[in-house]
Order: C-alpha cells, then sequence, then structure tokens
C-alpha cells in the first residue's frame, strides 16, 4: 500500500526516529564515499510551480546518490497541466511513469488531489499551508544530531506564523517539544492540518511577544516575512513585523547555549535575522541546509523501498 507524505502527521512516533536513524546512517556513508544505490533504477517526478534552490538540487542529488533519476518539470513550460489537464489526469499518467512524485505547489489542495489519484507516493515539496515537511523532518535530524532525544526542549518561533510554523507545530505532536510562538496578531500562525481524520496535531504552543517566547529557549526559528505569493503585501507585512527580529539582543533572553535556525532564503539586517545572528556561534543554519539532502533521501528510501537494509 502506497503512503504518502504531506504533513509531518503522515509519520508516526516511530517512523520518524526510524527515518531521522537513517538519514544519519545515509550522512555517514556518503562522507565515506561509500555507495548507497538503495534506489538504483528508481525515478522521481518533481513537479516545481513555485522557483527552489534547496528543494530541487537537494532531491536531485539525493536520487542520483540513491543510484535512481529525478525528472524536473515546471508545469507552465514543460506540462500540460499549464494548458489546463486535469490534475488528476496527470496524476494518474505520471504513476505509471515514474516510483514516486515530489510536488511544490502554491495551493495544498493541489497536492492533495494529486496524492488522491496518484498510486505512487507522493511527497509535500512546499504548499501555502505547509512548508515543505522535508525541511522539518532535516531540521529534527539536525537537533538531534545536537541534543539526542528532543523530548522537553523549547523551540521559540519568532515571526510570520506561516507554513513553515504550522510545520512546526504539528512536529510537537511527535517530538514532544514545546512550540512557543511569537507572531504579530495580523499574521498568526495556523498551526492545523485539515485533512479529515488527522487531527491538528498542537501541542504546547502559545502566541507570545519575542522577548516571552524565546525566554530560555534552546532553539530560536525564523523564516522570511515575504513569502512567495505575499509581495503585495510586502509594506504591510513589513510594518506588522517591527519587533521581531532575531538579533544579538534578543538571543541574549533565551539559554546560553541556544541555537539558531533558519529555513532559507534569509533577508538579513533589517528584517527576520541579524547577520550577527546568522553568521555566529550558535547558528546551525547550513547544517540544517545541508540535512535536508540526507533526511530527504531517508524518506525517498521509506516510501519507494521500505527502507534502508539492516
Amino acid at each position: 500500500m502506497k503512503k504518502d507524505f504531506l504533513s509531518l502527521l503522515d509519520l508516526d512516533e516511530c517512523e520518524l526516529e526510524s527515518i531521522v536513524a537513517d538519514a544519519v546512517r545515509l550522512k555517514r556513508l556518503k562522507s565515506a564515499g561509500t555507495a548507497h544505490e538503495y534506489l538504483k533504477g528508481r525515478s522521481l517526478g518533481m513537479i516545481f510551480e513555485k522557483a527552489s534552490t534547496r528543494t530541487r538540487v537537494s532531491f536531485e542529488v539525493g536520487m542520483s546518490d540513491l543510484g535512481g533519476h529525478a525528472l524536473f518539470l515546471n508545469p507552465p513550460q514543460d506540462m500540460q497541466l499549464g494548458r489546463g489537464e486535469e490534475i488528476r489526469d496527470t496524476a494518474r499518467v505520471l504513476a505509471r511513469y515514474v516510483d514516486a512524485v515530489m510536488i511544490r505547489a502554491y495551493s495544498h489542495a493541489t497536492i492533495e488531489e494529486f496524492a488522491r489519484y496518484a498510486n505512487v507516493p507522493v511527497v509535500n515539496g512546499l504548499s501555502d499551508r505547509l512548508h515543505p515537511p522535508c525541511q522539518v523532518l532535516a531540521d529534527i535530524m539536525t537537533l538531534s544530531e545536537r541534543f539526542g532525544d528532543l523530548h522537553g526542549l523549547k523551540l521559540a518561533w519568532v515571526g510570520d506564523g506561516n507554513n513553515v510554523c504550522n510545520s512546526w507545530i504539528l512536529s510537537s505532536a511527535l517530538t514532544g517539544m514545546e512550540i512557543a510562538i511569537a507572531s504579530p496578531p495580523a499574521l498568526p500562525a495556523e498551526g492545523r492540518d485539515r485533512r479529515p481524520g488527522t487531527g491538528d496535531g498542537r501541542k504546547g504552543h502559545r502566541r507570545r511577544d519575542p522577548d516571552e517566547a524565546v525566554r530560555d529557549a534552546d532553539v530560536l526559528y525564523t523564516d522570511i516575512w515575504v513569502s512567495m505569493g505575499d509581495e503585495q503585501e510586502r509594506a504591510e507585512r513589513l510594518q506588522a513585523l517591527k519587533g521581531y527580529t532575531i538579533d544579538s539582543r534578543l538571543l541574549t533572553q533565551a539559554s546560553p547555549d541556544a541555537l539558531v535556525m533558519h529555513c532559507l532564503p534569509a533577508h538579513r539586517g533589517g528584517e527576520e535575522i541579524t547577520d550577527e545572528v546568522m553568521e555566529g556561534p550558535q547558528s546551525i543554519v547550513w547544517d540544517q541546509a545541508e540535512n535536508r539532502l540526507h533526511a530527504q533521501k531517508a524518506l525517498l528510501v521509506r516510501l519507494v523501498a521500505g527502507g534502508m537494509p539492516a
């Protein structure tokens, strides 16, 4: 039976732990230069309605590392989807060509419909509701490398209550982390997965002002204030988010050894994070970016091949 990955809640706690453990193993194999072609002869279709750097490169390189092949598909240029073909028709056809599909879409409904009609695994590469759960999967891997067990850790989200924030709220149901959210009233976090039967996954999150949210936090996390598709609201967003920058002063309000995360791309300086913090010793931004590759490889091996060999 095929399994999709549209949300963190598509995994249970044991599956999450297993994928993270596999990702760590795959990271070691790559570092050692040891071949690990667990998806030899397999293919991944990648549909991009939105531009991408990390998502595209990490999935393409990941499939190559695993001995498979990734196909980049841009609907306006490369697909009949851009000329009005129905999503369900494209899903049925692609599922007969490839072993899995990753979609980076404007609407979460597009990904849900595609998954409904495709009989191969479908992975959420980004949607308006949830930032790629693959990003949070990689972030959980990164924090596990630093802390081990994540239960009881506090992560403070500072900024726009966007799709990344929503994915973190959902993750708390699996990790046992406390998610403290500081976002302006105009840009609140939704924090729920509206698919029937899933529940909302929320656990221990609260909305607070930045200083209150980061107090005793083990991790500070932020994202850009103006996401793709929100450009027309730029002026209003910048006004609403004044005071929500992760800077050196705010960092001193957290635990002394608190780590700083950002899923990139970053607008340093006058917006969500300062250059000093992003380049500082408490930043693990580049580790989490690298771990997109390893976490997604582990996920694909699980979805396509049933997991890594013992």
